[in-house]
């Protein structure tokens, strides 16, 4: 099954995240099939491909609860 993840790319006091499409069984920062956004918690930005994002739910892939937040915010879902 496809999630919606969020894979770290920060360091260590200064996270920061992509939001990636993987396969459920990978590891957090293991190989993802397509990077769909970037999310960074320290000044609250957010960049989103709503329509790559949006084209994945349609196929049946399913966020994970913070993504799901992400999206909320954002006005995706």
């Amino acid at each position: 099954m496809l999630k919606l993840r969020l894979k770290l790319i920060g360091r260590r006091g200064q996270p920061c995240y992509r939001i990636i499409v993987t396969d459920s069984r990978v590891k957090r920062d293991g190989r993802a099939i397509e990077e769909v956004g970037f999310y960074n918690p320290i000044t609250k930005e957010t960049h989103l491909k709503i329509n790559r994002i949006v084209s994945r739910l349609e196929k049946g892939a399913q966020p994970t609860d913070t993504v799901r937040d992400l999206l909320v915010k954002a006005k995706v879902l």
